[in-house]
């Protein structure tokens, strides 16, 4: 049996009474977010952004984090920290490139005589 409700095969504790889902507890989301936390780390480590793309590489270099991130959290949550640490790669590369881009012009700007007030 898994330690959290929804990641064993038990289908009695993952229902509640009136048949709908059992929500995560803290406790259970807190251990879900160390689970992802200690994965990225060994992603980072491994230098492996996208742990659905690189699946293989990843369960190859981290496969202790792997499986304990996927034990403390549902296979949807999984998918969705996977997507988002890629998401927000990219989102922070864009806003680095923005930045970047914005220096240079005030720079050639500047360097045409322009003052700003």
């Amino acid at each position: 049996m898994g330690w959290l409700p929804w990641s064993s095969g038990d289908s009695s504790k993952t229902t509640a009474s009136d048949g709908g889902r059992i929500a995560p507890d803290r406790t259970s989301r807190a251990r879900c977010w160390e689970g992802r936390d200690l994965f990225f780390a060994c992603l980072d480590k491994n230098d492996i952004l996208d742990g659905i793309k690189e699946d293989g590489k990843a369960r190859q270099k981290c496969a202790k984090e792997v499986a304990e991130f996927e034990e403390a959290c549902s296979k949807s949550w999984v998918k969705y920290f996977k997507e988002k640490r890629v998401m927000e790669y990219n989102r922070d590369k864009t806003i680095e490139r923005i930045q970047k881009e914005d220096a240079d012009k005030v720079k050639e700007l500047k360097s045409n005589g322009w003052v700003s007030k």
